[in-house]
């Protein structure tokens, strides 16, 4: 999928292409980095008709919730856009080899884009269980930094077709911006790069305990493999975000426990029928013309 121009950073990349699998990675172990998602869109409708095949590359930061770079739902005419595009979108956790049967599928169902950054966040028909999320950092990642990522896009950006297992490398934090970063392959090579279908995979730290803590997403970069900088769109600046939207604890309730709906029917109940004998004995005064009832919705983004 062609990746949307990295903004915000003030340094332009000229002749950007779509980040594939890692170019001169490495195989990762069986079982490490589980949170890591391949996204396998089916029949996605292209400009002038017809369909096409294409995944991407993500990582599981809630049990129905997986993040990815934003572009892999677009319209055919290239617009972002906040639903399921593909007529099917199967969303693979915990499988370090795809031919195998280890880990879990799930289908993807809804669709949220950041305002903000190439992100999306992509909700699951049913909760991952037994692989533990990715966490969202909270703070910025910083110049020399030395992060890792992971993804199962191409090996090379002419590469005939993806890699079978998923592919790992370290990468040096760049220059930091507003909502975008750079990273340079470190190891195994100085020219460890993301490739198209890498799109969306997660940039991570390693901390001694063993903990790994988003720091960014795979957005763009020149073709691969090649040594200097791809650029990556931060999260720790759509923490809030990501959380408000992963945590239903954090959204308004929809709903009223049983036991506190009926004791608010019964504290109502003499004063509806207080107003109701009112209405049936006071005069009925006459009315003008109303206009409609401002409600103070926001208006809703086009996209």
């Amino acid at each position: 999928m062609v990746a949307l121009a990295a903004t915000a950073l003030t340094l332009a990349p000229v002749g950007v292409r779509p980040a594939a699998a890692i170019a001169h990675g490495e195989d990762a172990a069986d079982g490490a980095y589980r949170f890591s998602v391949r996204l396998t869109m089916v029949d996605l409708p292209v400009a002038g008709g017809g369909t096409r095949d294409s995944w991407c590359s993500g990582a599981l930061v809630a049990p129905r919730w997986v993040i990815t770079a934003g572009h892999c739902f677009r319209s055919p005419g290239g617009q972002r856009v906040s639903r399921v595009v593909a007529r099917r979108t199967l969303v693979t956790v915990g499988r370090t080899t795809l031919d195998s049967r280890a880990g879990h599928q799930a289908e993807a169902i809804a669709v949220r884009q950041s305002d903000a950054a190439d992100v999306a966040l992509v909700e699951l028909d049913t909760p991952i269980t037994g692989v533990a999320p990715l966490r969202i950092g909270d703070t910025p990642p910083v110049p020399g930094e030395v992060v890792r990522l992971t993804g199962y896009g191409l090996t090379t950006a002419d590469g005939p077709a993806p890699a079978d297992r998923l592919q790992t490398g370290q990468f040096t934090v760049g220059r930091v911006g507003a909502d975008v970063i750079e990273t340079s392959g470190r190891r195994p090579r100085a020219d460890t790069s993301p490739c198209p279908h890498d799109s969306g995979g997660p940039y991570f730290r390693e901390r001694a305990d063993g903990t790994a803590v988003l720091v960014a997403v795979v957005s763009t970069g020149p073709g691969c493999p090649h040594p200097g900088p791809d650029f990556s769109a931060r999260t720790d600046t759509l923490r809030d975000w990501i959380t408000d939207t992963t945590d239903p604890a954090n959204r308004p309730s929809r709903w009223v426990p049983v036991g506190v709906g009926a004791v608010l029917a019964l504290l109502l109940l003499p004063v509806a029928l207080v107003t109701r004998r009112r209405r049936r004995t006071a005069p009925v005064p006459a009315r003008a013309g109303r206009g409609v009832d401002r409600v103070g919705r926001r208006p809703g983004r086009v996209r």
